[in-house]
C-alpha cells in the first residue's frame, strides 16, 4: 500500500513525541471541517437505505442526478479499473498515485504524461485520469479543455475520469454539470472541503449504465448510516459552505505568503495546501517533524506539501519552526539526516 498523509501515530513513534502534541499539516484536509452534531441512535441502529435524504441533498448541492454514493472517492478509484478490459491508461506524472496503482494492479498499461501531452494522448489512449485541481501541483484544467479531451476519447469508446476532490472552493471550475454523457466520469469527496475524511464518503458521477455496474460490484450498504446522516446535513448547510470557502481562500494566500517570506518557492497548491519544490524539502520535513509538525514529503520532484494551520496557535508554531529552520540553514550549524523510517512515496489525496 502507498503511504498517505495523516500518519500521526507513526510519526509519534519515530520522533518520540506524543500524538496529542502534533500539528498535522500533511493531509490537505480543511482543518475547520463541518461541525458534526450529535448523531441520533437510529443512524447507528438501522441499515442504511438508498433514496434517502443524502441523495436529495447531494442532488441539490451538485445540481446533477447521475451519481452513486461511495465510501470515499478511494472506493471508486479502486473499482473503476475492474470495469474495463485491459487497456492503455494515461495519468499525469506528478499526481495522486492511487490512480496509477489501481489501474496497474488490474493489468492495464499505464503511461505517465505531462499536461502538454494530454491532447495528443487523448487520440490514442483508452482512458485518461486527471485530478482537477491536481494534487499536489494545484494545476487546473478548464471545463473547455476537459471537454476537448473527453470528446476525443469518447469517439473511440474511451473514458475521461476527473477527480475533483479539491474543487469545492471553486465550484464554477467543475465539469460535473456535463455528466450523463457516456465516457465522462467525475469523482467528488466530502473529505477535503467538508473535513469529513473519517466518514469515508464521496460520490461518483457518470452515465446510468456505469453507475449500475458499480453499484452491483460494491454491493449493499457501501456507505454507513452515520456518514449518510452527517453528509446530508453538511451538503445542505449553505451558510457554513460560504464561510468555509472564504476562510480557506484567505488562509491559503496567507500560507503562500508565509512560505515565500522565508525564501521558499511556492510551485503550486490549492486552497487547502501549498506545494514547495526545493532541494531542502527533506531537511525541512525532518526539521518540522522534530518540532511536532507533520508535513507531506515528496521525492520526485524533491518537494513538500504543507496544509493550513487550524488556528493562530498553529500559525505561530509553523512560523517559529520556519524561522528556526531558516536560521539554521543560513548559519550551516546543523546537519539534517533522514529519519530511520522509509520515506513515503510521492502521492496522497
Amino acid at each position: 500500500m502507498l503511504e498517505h498523509g495523516g500518519t500521526i501515530r507513526q510519526a509519534a513513534r519515530i520522533y518520540g513525541i506524543p500524538p496529542s502534541e502534533w500539528l498535522d499539516l500533511s493531509t490537505g484536509i480543511n482543518p475547520l471541517g463541518w461541525p458534526v452534531p450529535e448523531i441520533p441512535p437510529s443512524a447507528w441502529q438501522r441499515l442504511p437505505e438508498s433514496k434517502d435524504e443524502l441523495e436529495q441533498a447531494a442532488q441539490k448541492y451538485y445540481a446533477i442526478e447521475f451519481f452513486l454514493s461511495v465510501a470515499g472517492a478511494q472506493a471508486a478509484i479502486q473499482t473503476l479499473p475492474n470495469l474495463r478490459p485491459s487497456c492503455r491508461v494515461g495519468l499525469i506524472a506528478t499526481s495522486y498515485l492511487e490512480h496509477q496503482r489501481t489501474w496497474s494492479q488490474q493489468g492495464h498499461q499505464v503511461l505517465t504524461l505531462r499536461y502538454d501531452q494530454l491532447a495528443d494522448a487523448s487520440q490514442t489512449l483508452d482512458v485518461i485520469v486527471v485530478c482537477n485541481p491536481n494534487n499536489p501541483t494545484g494545476t487546473i484544467l478548464s471545463v473547455h479543455e476537459l471537454l476537448n479531451l473527453y470528446e476525443r476519447l469518447a469517439a473511440r469508446d474511451g473514458w475521461l475520469i476527473v477527480d475533483e476532490s479539491f474543487i469545492d472552493t471553486t465550484p464554477d471550475l467543475s465539469i460535473t454539470a456535463e455528466v450523463g454523457k457516456e465516457g465522462l466520469i467525475v469523482l467528488r469527496s466530502l473529505g477535503k472541503f467538508f473535513g469529513l475524511a473519517g466518514a469515508r464518503i464521496g460520490f461518483i458521477f457518470a452515465w446510468q449504465d456505469l453507475l449500475s455496474s458499480l453499484n452491483e460490484r460494491m454491493g449493499p450498504w457501501s456507505v454507513n448510516g452515520p456518514a449518510r446522516w452527517a453528509a446530508s446535513r453538511a451538503l445542505g448547510d449553505q451558510l457554513w459552505q460560504e464561510n468555509a470557502r472564504a476562510w480557506l481562500i484567505v488562509q491559503s494566500k496567507r500560507l503562500a505568503a508565509l512560505l515565500r517570506g522565508f525564501g521558499f518557492t511556492v510551485a503550486g497548491g490549492t486552497h487547502f495546501f501549498q506545494w514547495v519544490v526545493d532541494d531542502r524539502a527533506q531537511a525541512l520535513h525532518e526539521f518540522l517533524a522534530r518540532e511536532a509538525i507533520l508535513s507531506r514529503l515528496f521525492q520526485e520532484p524533491k518537494s513538500i506539501r504543507i496544509g493550513l494551520p487550524p488556528d493562530e496557535s498553529g500559525w505561530s508554531r509553523l512560523t517559529s519552526a520556519l524561522d528556526a529552520f531558516a536560521a539554521n540553514s543560513n548559519s550551516h550549524t546543523q546537519e539534517f539526516s533522514p529519519a530511520t523510517a522509509p520515506v513515503p512515496r510521492a502521492e496522497t489525496q
